[in-house]
């Protein structure tokens, strides 16, 4: 097939809708597929990838809002020039932001088959409107509007979870929405017993000694970094060690309240880690406080490499755990229940192992290449005007 998918945001941008694009483009592309993807850049582009084509579309950069963000000029010619070129089969849409936009209209003009996959919460955008407490009815309806105003248009709708496609078919999606994990790689993700544990912490400043629980992600205000910051400064020991690992928006904000609060080094953060798998392997516990997940890439991570996890209760991230079994929830936005959750696993030091195990049992279900095969399946099925099944 020839597949031609369409993301505001790919490679070398790190937060999960980019990762699941590139993953989903690469892993297409070795089973003999030709792939193409088609983002907005900084300037326009046209190369290859590790056998993905990359079309680059010409745009400026909104990183006074966002870092990774930029807005293209005139998608809709540079995307028709894009069809007229590589002439797809069918269409892989990734949000309703003016590439994918323009996109939707161009195939269907040429009367081609679509398939949208959701990342999008009116959350992820909510930390960067001013004074949003007050109208935030009407900031969702219309924030909801616009994404299914594209999104109605296309074949097949996908969302991570189960939870994540509910949370779309309630806002009036009018199309068929299936759930389908964005995937994880386990030949990178997985336990490794021979990891130095020591030598891995030096490396970043890690106190090798003290018990370390990990958040790794986007540093972004909606990520609520801010809650596990208030958590550590209401816990009355010194043996834990908090570690933020990433780059994002809100990095120096949320330094500047570590240091407010006191916490000296009782917070590090390490910025972008290019070892991910030996240092999930290095810590104790995962954590994840954000309350605008659709799944959680980097929680799925953890748990590949046997990692009890602790975990925001909030929109899928439940799924992910069983309480007592592969770690724990707290209430979203409460560090006084993120405190309590966080002294309860020091206390239960002796489950780790078997919390971890049952994590990476969880895991096995959301391997890259399952992925890989259900959206190569959802094409063929698409493709040939068959309804697709309830779950993929």
């Amino acid at each position: 097939m020839r597949i031609l998918i369409a993301s505001t945001t790919y490679h070398p941008a790190l937060n999960g809708q980019a990762i699941f694009v590139v993953n989903l483009a690469e892993g297409l592309a070795a089973r003999g597929h030709e792939v193409l993807v088609a983002f907005p850049f900084g300037e326009a582009l046209n190369n290859q990838r590790h056998n993905v084509r990359l079309e680059g579309i010409k745009s400026f950069s909104l990183g006074a809002v966002h870092g990774d963000s930029f807005a293209p000029f005139f998608p809709g010619i540079a995307v028709r020039k894009i069809f007229d070129e590589f002439q797809p089969d069918i269409v892989h849409i990734q949000d309703h932001y003016p590439v994918c936009r323009a996109t939707v209209f161009e195939a269907r003009r040429r009367h081609l088959k679509i398939i949208g996959t959701n990342h999008f919460m009116p959350e992820n955008l909510a930390p960067y409107v001013p004074g949003l407490s007050k109208i935030k009815p009407v900031y969702n309806w219309i924030l909801w509007r616009w994404m299914l105003e594209v999104y109605n248009r296309v074949d097949v709708a996908t969302a991570q979870s189960r939870v994540a496609a509910e949370l779309v078919r309630r806002q009036g999606l009018q199309i068929p929405i299936l759930p389908a994990s964005c995937g994880i790689d386990l030949r990178r993700f997985h336990p490794d017993p021979k990891t130095d544990r020591a030598a891995c912490r030096l490396r970043y400043g890690i106190d090798p000694d003290k018990i370390i629980f990990l958040f790794v992600g986007r540093v972004d205000k909606e990520k609520r970094v801010d809650v596990l910051l208030h958590a550590m400064s209401l816990i009355k020991r010194d043996d834990i060690q908090l570690v933020i690992a990433g780059h994002g928006a809100a990095a120096n904000e949320f330094q500047n309240l570590a240091k407010s609060l006191n916490l000296g080094e009782r917070v590090r953060f390490t910025g972008f880690i290019p070892d991910l798998p030996d240092l999930l392997n290095s810590v104790d516990v995962f954590t994840m406080p954000s309350e605008a997940e659709l799944l959680s890439i980097a929680s799925l991570e953890a748990m590949a490499c046997a990692r009890p996890v602790l975990l925001a209760d909030a929109v899928a991230l439940p799924d992910l755990v069983t309480p007592g079994q592969n770690g724990y929830l707290f209430k979203p936005g409460d560090a006084n229940d993120a405190a309590c959750y966080m002294e309860m696993l020091v206390n239960q030091r002796s489950q780790w192992e078997r919390m971890g195990k049952a994590s990476l049992e969880k895991a096995q279900y959301h391997s890259l290449e399952n992925t890989i095969q259900r959206y190569e399946k959802l094409y063929q099925l698409v493709l040939a005007n068959e309804p697709p099944t309830t779950d993929l």
